[in-house]
């Protein structure tokens, strides 16, 4: 049979309480004028009603120069009787009077899903599971549910296979974004949804969604769940004789037990966390050779500052384990500052600990006050707070433990610096039994977008008074959240915020699962994401958080303000197909459209490149201008920026290609700060690995990228890769910054012709007020120098060595303080964030 054909699409539909399948396409026949549709339902003749119709689109695509009506819509009736389970195949025929040929067909799977579309589209309600978390207890759903018809919540639980509820926390989260794209006319915003329960590796849940005149049943893909999870947390393959050899036979078929019977998360945090990472082992190591000695408190006791304030230490205690208590006075009271008072608010059910603190404890600094009730974390803090007297307030948990040289750093360094408004310093993890540090949180100097993404400043945070009595008492309104919150309102006020680069508080943790479960944190989580929006208001910024799939981590959406012209500048040198690639990704994903893209040829020598040039001026948006002088990257840019004509500019590399459709507005949203000149993106090399992650400066003697190697779906350290944050500096492969700003400092210094322009560029605009800000949502991979090829003759090595030598004098000072958005304690050599070792050389 010579006939051409295709079936586009397949409808489901009950009409009158008649079930109707629809299959709709096209098919042309030269020869065969008897060819005819027919219809099987489960191998059997169905009778099949069809309407034709024109589809110019055919016509054109055949050559065919006569209208015909070449489409169809093909019915298919069944009476009430029928039920849909009985339907278990369909196959649409075309037949002549010889032969016939089977065009289409539906199975029984694809059948069920195509009328289980219609019956939920049936439905009022409408949802989404935009995320999963699990651990080795608990799945944590992320997502959205809405009745498109009315503003009553939807109510949602998880049942098992028998019909019985689950056990659940249902914690509910604003989603205007839902709102506005699925249901305008909904005025409840709160249509988001955390859904925490515990499971069983081998049974079958699901998850309903219910409203007055509807009703969603889902099954709950676990086996994925769980796999995506496991997959997460094992970046790094085990090394199976590694595994024997440090488990040992017998735990190695204990392990496999617990694998086969108990899954993949049980066994990962019971026997291979530890594999996975020696970073623990690394920091017990550290801990030895850095914690402060006896001796060292000796000598600080007998120091004796100009300026002793007195500080206040607001701690609420509410049933706290003696044992933790005794470790934490302990930590308090031998600090080797001595002018402290100590606020205790207890909001216990007896007054056992009264009595106890008095009996062990007679120290004049200890304040305790017992409360009438529990109040909530937020209240009983502030009762502790309305104790306290002192020129500087700080706060502890009633479980943790102070280093106790913490006092002390903290007074030396506002004695060097009285303008200090907060202080925040470094901070690790202590198990329940005080014999094991582990994951020490090094942190960069204040970073406001940083902290917009997570609250990494957490212990210790202290205030000078003033700045308390300003922002006022912790906002029961924020409670799991509401030192986030504090701390947000206190920067937002205050002048100076300094950082100490010491390891100074023990946060009490289980060593193997730091975040706890998902189920106990999810409140904290979403008060997270208020506070962050609250700050926006205050600070008059259009945007709202979002948690993500990394719990404590938030993403901000930040409204565009106006719709600007961007102008992206792409230096190119042959390569005509790399070029190609970057601007049909440029092209065809951008979701911004107020862009022009401006191709800097410099230096080709291809007759096909200029062909090339030539096509492209006539692509709407694209122009090419031509440099004609030796390559220089700096002058080739700042040749690039006077044809442009936007208010923004987008410095790229034709090495690039774009992964993330909103790149544009992702870096507009930040640049269009007052405080931001330049917004950078993340990088990947084309096997998902990171090549740019933002840059240090003084990484390998002079700067570096940070996240090299690291896999792109990997969190990382702190999960820095991941988060918005401000650093000293971007790589111009993809950067986007103000005209005004690329005016104020002249464009980029010519003098650094093929190496560290970028760099400076960047140190040029943070030395004019301006921040550099890296966001990890501005996602593209990065094919690195094809168009330049690399540093490999004497002259080009000559040439970089003299940038180095240049970037050194110019940029000395800085580099000998060192990157304020790094750490001291941190590596220059490695690139994952790795503990500096003892008389580390640079590379």
């Amino acid at each position: 049979m010579n006939v051409k054909y295709h079936a586009d699409a397949v409808e489901y539909k009950i009409v009158d309480s008649k079930k109707i399948i629809v299959i709709s396409g096209w098919y042309y026949s030269k020869f065969d004028g008897d060819v005819k549709l027919a219809a099987k339902v489960n191998s059997k003749e169905h009778p099949l009603r069809i309407n034709r119709r024109k589809r110019m689109d055919v016509n054109e695509k055949l050559g065919l120069n006569k209208s015909s009506d070449l489409g169809f819509e093909a019915f298919m009736q069944f009476d009430e009787d029928v039920e849909e389970k009985d339907i278990k195949s369909i196959e649409l025929l075309l037949t002549n009077k010889k032969e016939e040929k089977v065009i289409f067909k539906l199975g029984e799977k694809r059948i069920q899903k195509v009328m289980k579309v219609y019956n939920e589209s049936m439905n009022h309600i409408v949802y989404s599971i935009d995320n999963t978390i699990a651990d080795a207890t608990y799945i944590t759903l992320m997502g959205w549910a809405v009745n498109v018809f009315s503003d009553d919540a939807i109510d949602i639980k998880i049942f098992d296979d028998m019909g019985n509820e689950i056990e659940s926390e249902l914690i509910r989260t604003e989603r205007k974004d839902v709102i506005e794209s699925v249901s305008k006319n909904n005025k409840n915003f709160i249509r988001g949804y955390n859904i925490s329960f515990k499971y069983n590796y081998k049974k079958n849940y699901y998850i309903y969604y219910k409203s007055a005149d509807s009703i969603i049943k889902k099954k709950l893909n676990i086996e994925n769940i769980i796999k995506q999870a496991a997959k997460k947390k094992n970046k790094k393959k085990i090394n199976k004789k590694q595994f024997v050899k440090r488990l040992g036979v017998k735990k190695t078929i204990e392990a496999t037990k617990i694998l086969l019977n108990e899954g993949p998360l049980v066994f990962y945090e019971k026997y291979a966390l530890d594999l996975n990472t020696n970073r623990n082992e690394e920091y017990a190591k550290w801990v030895k050779k850095h914690f402060v000695k006896k001796e060292e408190l000796e000598m600080q006791s007998m120091v004796k500052f100009e300026y002793e304030p007195l500080i206040s230490i607001a701690i609420p205690l509410y049933k706290t384990d003696k044992t933790f208590l005794d470790d934490l006075l302990d930590s308090i009271l031998g600090q080797s500052y001595k002018n402290f008072e100590l606020c205790l608010a207890d909001a216990s059910d007896t007054d056992e600990l009264k009595g106890y603190i008095e009996e062990k404890y007679p120290d004049e600094r200890i304040i305790y006050k017992k409360l009438e009730s529990n109040a909530g974390i937020s209240e009983n803090t502030n009762e502790a707070l309305d104790m306290t007297h002192g020129d500087y307030i700080m706060f502890s948990d009633h479980d943790d433990v102070l280093c106790k040289n913490a006092l002390y750093e903290m007074v030396k360094a506002i004695n060097k610096d009285r303008t200090i408004d907060a202080l925040y310093t470094d901070e690790d993890k202590i198990n329940f039994k005080n014999d094991k540090y582990f994951e020490p949180h090094f942190k960069p100097d204040f970073s406001i977008d940083l902290l917009t993404a997570v609250n990494y400043i957490c212990h210790i945070f202290m205030v000078r008074r003033d700045l308390y009595e300003k922002v006022g008492n912790l906002n029961k309104d924020f409670d799991g959240a509401q030192d986030y919150d504090f701390v947000l309102r206190c920067c937002e006020q205050a002048k100076n915020i300094h950082h100490i680069p010491m390891i100074l508080y023990h946060w009490r943790c289980h060593e193997k699962s730091t975040a706890a479960n998902p189920k106990s944190k999810m409140y904290a989580f979403e008060a997270g994401k208020r506070a962050i929006d609250a700050h926006y208001k205050r600070v008059g910024i259009d945007g709202e958080a979002e948690i993500t799939k990394n719990y404590g981590i938030y993403r901000s959406r930040i409204k565009i303000k106006d719709n600007p012209l961007v102008s992206i500048l792409i230096p190119n040198k042959d390569h005509i197909d790399d070029l190609d690639k970057c601007l049909k990704s440029v092209i065809k994903k951008s979701t911004y459209k107020n862009y022009e893209i401006i191709v800097i040829e410099n230096n080709s020598t291809e007759p096909a490149t200029f062909e090339y040039y030539k096509k492209l001026e006539k692509v709407e948006k694209c122009k090419v201008v031509y440099w004609k002088d030796e390559f220089n990257y700096a002058a080739i840019n700042n040749f690039g920026a006077k044809a442009a004509s936007g208010s923004y500019y987008i410095l790229l590399n034709n090495d690039t290609e774009i992964i993330a459709k909103n790149w544009i507005e992702e870096m507009l949203s930040y640049c269009q700060r007052d405080d931001v000149g330049i917004v950078g993106a993340r990088l990947y090399y084309p096997d998902d690995v990171i090549q740019h992650a933002g840059v240090i400066l003084g990484f390998g003697g002079i700067a570096g990228h940070a996240g090299i190697g690291q896999s792109r779906y990997e969190l990382g350290y702190m999960g820095r890769t991941e988060t918005v944050q401000d650093m000293s500096a971007v790589t111009a492969a993809c950067l986007m910054v103000k005209k005004s700003v690329f005016d104020e400092v002249e464009g980029l210094d010519e003098t650094f012709k093929v190496a560290f322009n970028d760099v400076d560029f960047c140190m040029k605009v943070r030395d004019k007020g301006y921040l550099i800000v890296y966001n990890p949502y501005v996602e593209l991979y990065h094919y690195e120098s094809k168009s330049r090829g690399y540093e490999d003759n004497p002259e080009k090595i000559e040439r970089f060595n003299s940038e180095i030598r240049r970037f050194r004098e110019k940029w000395g000072k800085e580099l000998e303080i060192g990157d304020p958005f790094y750490n001291k304690n941190l590596s220059l050599n490695k690139a994952d964030y790795s503990l500096r070792e003892e008389n580390e050389k640079l590379a």
